[in-house]
């Protein structure tokens, strides 16, 4: 829009315009003292046929137009100081809590979720939250559709990708595993791809422990060797080594920063989002849910899967790692990540507890005598996986603090009261 002077005077008032007829134009015999004044309106309207002709006869492009209004999106284009994360997967459990936290420290986000896994009602909340313009942005689509995916980052100004969004259940893994190669591994490739093309050059990738497999010795550190025992883990693996491969290429110039993280509870302190999960998933979920459920009676009772494996008290020990120290790692590792680095570290807490200790906690927590009743182990499963958090503590600045798993507990326990139901609905754009 062309901003007028502010000093511009008022148009002054004209004079009545003069009819006259083409008789008069023309017929220059009748009184000589009109002939000047005819011929130079015979060339006029000469010269303004003559520029007519000429501007009718140029292309359009070379037509000058007024210009349009700008409607160029705040998330469009890079803006000096403001960090611009897409988080895939944010609508879900962990993904949500990073992109929470990821606005609180004022990135510009952008979630990209299909919402096969993901909770449209965690979107609502923080839209709710950070209703700003430039501040989030929600988009409906599958990573799948690299077509989709291509326009997301054609759309929009990227610097850093954190990749959340993948199928991540052990036992379904290994009933449904060309599901999860497409959805993680291939998916991973398609997010790489649309990142080179664009030239984005930062990604925090979401791994997992799944990576080890069973290792011979406790504590894992990031050295110790990947020998996955389902396919989730195995589709896990294989996206790591095509981001390290890409990584290693001389155009690529990525800085990569991979988290294997372990087994992730808790949920946001404030109560403003948890987890979720879909009915039908329940089966395959955290531990941590089931507990919920069995306690608010959704399911009679908690199904321990393995209580003869070789540990202290026959069940699986797991390192809980609660989620609000998970999204920290991740903000740490996007603030430290480098152009032409590769940083690999684990995320836990360093200590492992067994499936029958954190039931205990689970009842301590809810105040409710859960019913546990045990089965042969789940396909897949290992005995014991714990970390050695000593890389991620020297090299990031980072130490779990959320390591009291009563308290965890009963921080995520607070919001399943308040959220029996789930979430509701906001709006989307859908691609």
């Amino acid at each position: 829009m062309q901003m007028l002077p502010a000093s511009r005077s008022r148009p002054q008032q004209r004079p009545a315009a003069r009819s006259w007829s083409f008789s008069e134009m023309v017929d220059l015999s009748s009184d000589p003292k009109r002939k000047p004044r005819c011929l130079s309106k015979l060339l006029m309207l000469a010269l303004l046929a003559a520029m007519c002709v000429l501007m009718l006869a140029q292309p359009p492009c070379h037509r000058r137009r007024s210009p349009a209004p700008s409607t160029t999106s705040p998330f469009s284009v890079h803006e000096p100081g403001v960090t611009h994360v897409l988080v895939t997967g944010g609508a879900g459990y962990i993904g949500s809590h990073a992109a929470l936290r990821l606005l609180k420290d004022s990135f510009r986000v952008t979630i990209v979720d299909n919402l096969s896994r993901g909770n449209i009602g965690a979107i609502k909340v923080l839209q709710s939250l950070f209703p700003e313009p430039g501040r989030l942005q929600f988009i409906q689509a599958d990573l799948g559709d690299p077509e989709a995916v291509n326009r997301i980052f054609a759309e929009n100004a990227f610097d850093a990708v954190m990749h959340f969004a993948a199928v991540a259940y052990v036992g379904e893994s290994t009933l449904e595993p060309l599901r999860y190669y497409h959805n993680i591994t291939a998916n991973t490739l398609v997010v790489l791809e649309a990142m080179a093309t664009h030239n984005v050059r930062t990604l925090i990738y979401s791994s997992t422990c799944a990576t080890y497999g069973e290792p011979e010795k406790m504590p894992i550190t990031e050295e110790t060797p990947q020998f996955p025992i389902n396919p989730y883990g195995k589709a896990k693996k294989m996206a790591e080594d095509i981001i390290l491969d890409f990584s290693k290429s001389k155009k690529s110039d990525m800085a990569v920063m991979i988290l294997r993280y372990f087994n992730v509870i808790g949920s946001d302190p404030e109560g403003r989002l948890g987890e979720a999960p879909r009915p039908e998933l329940r089966e395959h979920g955290r531990i941590s849910g089931a507990c919920f459920d069995a306690a608010l009676g959704i399911i009679p009772g908690l199904k321990v899967k393995g209580s003869d494996y070789e540990t202290h008290d026959g069940t699986c020990i797991r390192d809980y790692i609660d989620v609000t120290d998970l999204v920290d790692a991740h903000v740490k590792a996007l603030n430290k990540a480098e152009r032409g680095r590769v940083g690999i570290y684990n995320v836990g807490t360093g200590k492992g507890r067994s499936v029958k200790e954190f039931v205990e906690a689970c009842k301590k927590a809810t105040g409710v005598d859960i019913k546990v009743d045990y089965f042969p182990r789940r396909p897949g499963d290992y005995a014991e996986v714990y970390s050695d958090p000593a890389k991620i503590n020297r090299e990031l600045n980072w130490t779990a603090q959320h390591t009291d798993l009563h308290e965890s507990l009963r921080v995520a326990w607070t919001w399943q009261k308040a959220h029996r139901s789930g979430y509701e609905p906001p709006q989307a754009m859908i691609l």
